[in-house]
């Protein structure tokens, strides 16, 4: 049995056995966890679970509706918006799957 201590965090460190077996790569893996009893049980998540939002379904949803309901709301970018955001990102490279580093405030 491999073992792992948990820091005054709540942090433990993923024994190397454990990420060789499920071939978990430190940085680009995530795991999954499920409750079972009084235990819990750890596996490699799938990259359908780690972009996963249970509220993101319901939301399309309801802007699907209301796109068909409503057609009239739609209106497109306006130019002088369009022509700033372009002047701001002109000369940048990025890669939008890319995973967002440090802090975000929404």
């Amino acid at each position: 049995m491999l073992v792992s201590k948990v820091t005054s965090r709540s942090q433990t460190t993923l024994p190397n056995g454990v990420r060789k077996a499920l071939g978990i790569k430190p940085g680009e893996d995530a795991l999954e966890w499920e409750i079972r009893g009084d235990a819990a049980v750890a596996r490699r998540a799938s990259v359908e679970h780690e972009e996963e939002d249970p509220a993101l379904a319901p939301f399309l949803q309801l802007l699907e509706r209301d796109i068909i309901e409503h057609p009239e709301r739609l209106s497109g970018l306006p130019e002088n918006l369009y022509r700033r955001w372009m002047a701001l990102t002109d000369g940048m490279e990025g890669d939008p799957d890319d995973p967002i580093e440090g802090p975000v405030a929404l």
